[in-house]
């Protein structure tokens, strides 16, 4: 390539970029105008970053405004229209017995669990006594069930909310086909803003050094889609079915 034609192309790639910029400009140009912002107002960037740091509440659905008690069975009866099965009990050291049942109704005879300390810590022989394999590893395609904790329950929608570890990977929540989840009972919350709030005290507190986790899934009922021919297929993106083991703190 001659030295003619090399400065013929840095002219043109000059020329484009200084066009899309100037686009850009006439883009966040109209914007402005539309929001009828003034561009003198320089106030306005840390009346924003105020806002932010206040974290208040947006509109919260009225459903989700009620007592404890009442929140709880709101949750119930959303996560049961949403196809999840409930399974009550009294306590955590229940859930090796639940999982033990569940699994051997369903002639499945592996369990891969979160390695929690709360769940490591549980008696796991009724698995044992039903033949049943209990792994701690990361999910894989093609894994029979998976056992989590998570972190709250929503009681507006029936939604789970669940974060990533190094104790609970993500694969564990969409690579099995079964997923059985230990929400207690007091983690049971109204809406998502409490939820998040919830979140972020747990992570930060008064450190702000924390992080918050790499991943939060929210979780309503099984994966399902009727994307093709509006026929519903269970499992399609993700376990074809959520067991929630609600622990009556």
């Amino acid at each position: 390539m001659s030295t003619t034609t090399k400065t013929v192309n840095a002219n043109q790639h000059s020329r484009a970029e200084s066009a899309s910029h100037t686009s850009r400009a006439d883009i966040f140009a109209n914007i402005r105008r539309g929001l009828k912002l003034d561009p003198a107002d320089t106030q306005r960037q840390q009346r924003v970053t105020n806002r932010l740091s206040a974290k208040a509440n947006n509109l919260i659905p009225a459903r989700s405004q009620l007592p404890v008690t009442e929140q709880v069975e709101l949750f119930k009866t959303m996560a049961l229209e949403a196809v999840a099965e409930l399974i009550e009990l009294d306590s955590i050291e229940q859930v090796p017995q639940a999982c033990a049942d569940w699994l051997a109704e369903h002639q499945f005879n592996e369990l891969n669990s979160a390695s929690n300390p709360e769940l490591s810590a549980l008696d796991w022989s009724p698995l044992v006594q039903q033949q049943i394999t209990r792994t701690e590893r990361v999910a894989q395609a093609g894994d029979i069930a998976s056992l989590t904790t998570s972190f709250a329950g929503i009681a507006e929608t029936g939604t789970l909310m669940l974060h990533s570890s190094a104790q609970s990977p993500t694969t564990l929540n969409f690579l099995p086909d079964n997923h059985l989840v230990v929400l207690r009972r007091s983690a049971i919350v109204g809406c998502y803003e409490e939820a998040w709030k919830n979140l972020r005290q747990q992570c930060f507190g008064d450190n702000t050094a924390n992080q918050l986790p790499r991943t939060v899934n929210m979780i309503t009922g099984p994966s399902r889609s009727a994307d093709i021919e509006q026929t519903l297929q269970m499992g399609a993106h993700g376990p074809k079915t959520l067991v929630i083991l609600l622990i009556n703190d």
